[in-house]
């Protein structure tokens, strides 16, 4: 099979494995917009004023679970409602950002009160349709137009086993309808998985309090927002105190994380990447005027409403020096520059300390995400004095840049659950700063 199809075909299963069905894209509706056939939901579309205060909740409403099975006490294994609340982008300005909350029919076996986790997502793309909040009402979506699917629900049904709340945001722009999904920016990712908590407190549905013990969980693009929500949470939200974190291969530096993914499965997230560096910094505008060709401009538009099966199968492979005027890859690029360096640098995970402890996990041989630079997060951390558990994953090369950093993911995640367990239930973490020169 060839690779495209074959790494697809793995999601696919992936999603059926977990009780998917394939879903025909939504009529138009009135009342809803539309991403490539598919309808967005009227709950998707922010009202033209928002709250002023962050975490604060726009509305709610109850979201059907794929997944769900008629128990003595309520859905198993628990029930959900989707959210929108009020978060702060990168440039100070509010937005709208959706997500759900999954409140267990377990209970939670810890000390204390049930704890609440906050689920970052994993790439799913830029299209609206790929929210993962939809993805919990639709596992798999196949059509024509679209593929998206619903990986994370792996994660968080595990959680909700244990008996933990469970709160995943879409992240600023995916799912909401008024703006571009601002593709790994560290600030617009931390600020709304930090509001999710906040958000999630705040339903009067909710078991959890500002009593509850909060954990963070993310893998790939979760973990750079986990990471960066780390790092930012005492200034942007002291009142969400962490009680641990799980950053499992964070790209924590993005100018590595580009020139990584350039030819590879997953090429077209440099066309999310770029759209969202736009988005935020207009002041990159020339520099991409003057560089991108007719058919990068047109990948950038046609990605702007894909999901991460439809990259897959249309971008998987290209270079970037096919988007240029001047054949040239974004590497080339961005080292020449200035503004575009900088703005990365500004992207850089790293420079500050986490608050609580933290587990940065990282698959040895993932050249996708490279192994490197997340390794180098945990050293940058450790440097202030910050408690880490690094972890590497070790795991032989599998001749594929996905498999190599999906990999990890499915081998460690049983451990990276219950090392998170363990820091809600109140348990110290062990500090690996000191083994880490001898770790690969």
């Amino acid at each position: 099979m060839p690779p495209r199809p074959r790494m697809l075909a793995a999601a696919v299963a992936a999603a059926l494995a977990l009780g998917a069905q394939a879903v025909p894209a939504a009529a138009a509706d009135p009342a809803t917009e539309t991403s490539r056939g598919v309808g967005i939901p009227a709950f998707y579309t922010p009202p033209a004023e928002l709250p002023g205060a962050d975490g604060a909740l726009i509305r709610s409403e109850p979201l059907p679970l794929a997944l769900s099975l008629p128990g003595l006490d309520g859905p198993l294994p628990g029930r959900a409602t989707r959210l929108m609340y009020k978060s702060t982008d990168a440039n100070g300005e509010p937005l709208a950002v959706t997500g759900a909350y999954l409140e267990p029919a377990a209970k939670w076996r810890g000390d204390g009160p049930r704890p609440l986790v906050a689920v970052a997502p994993g790439t799913m793309g830029q299209g609206d349709q790929c929210a993962a909040s939809m993805g919990l009402e639709h596992p798999l979506r196949l059509s024509s137009r679209t593929v998206s699917v619903g990986y994370e629900n792996l994660a968080v049904y595990r959680l909700l086993l244990r008996g933990v709340a469970v709160v995943v945001t879409d992240y600023a722009g995916l799912g909401a309808t008024d703006r571009l999904h601002t593709y790994v920016n560290r600030v617009d990712e931390a600020h709304a998985v930090l509001d999710a908590v906040r958000a999630a407190r705040a339903l009067d549905q909710a078991s959890v309090t500002s009593a509850s013990p909060v954990g963070l969980y993310g893998y790939s693009q979760g973990g750079g927002a986990t990471a960066a929500a780390a790092e930012l949470q005492p200034s942007y939200a002291p009142d969400v105190p962490l009680a641990g974190t799980y950053a499992g291969a964070p790209p924590a530096d993005l100018t590595a994380v580009t020139e990584a993914i350039d030819g590879s499965d997953l090429a077209g997230a440099l066309g999310w990447s770029l759209n969202g560096f736009l988005q935020t910094e207009p002041e990159l505008r020339p520099v991409a005027d003057r560089y991108l060709n007719v058919a990068g401009r047109r990948a950038l538009e046609d990605l702007s409403t894909m999901c991460i099966g439809d990259a897959l199968f249309g971008y998987g492979g290209d270079e970037s020096t096919d988007w240029t005027t001047t054949g040239q890859s974004v590497s080339d690029i961005i080292r020449s520059e200035p503004a575009l360096r900088d703005f990365l640098a500004e992207q850089r995970i790293g420079s500050l300390r986490p608050a609580g402890p933290v587990r940065v996990a990282t698959g040895v041989s993932d050249n996708l995400v490279p192994h490197d630079q997340a390794r180098r997060l945990a050293a940058d951390w450790c440097a202030k004095d910050a408690e880490v558990s690094y972890v590497p994953v070790r795991l032989p090369d599998l001749g594929s840049g996905l498999l190599n950093h999906v990999t990890p993911l499915l081998a460690d995640q049983g451990r990276a659950l219950a090392w998170l367990t363990d820091r809600l239930s109140g348990k110290p973490a062990d500090s690996t700063c000191g083994s880490l020169p001898e770790q690969p």
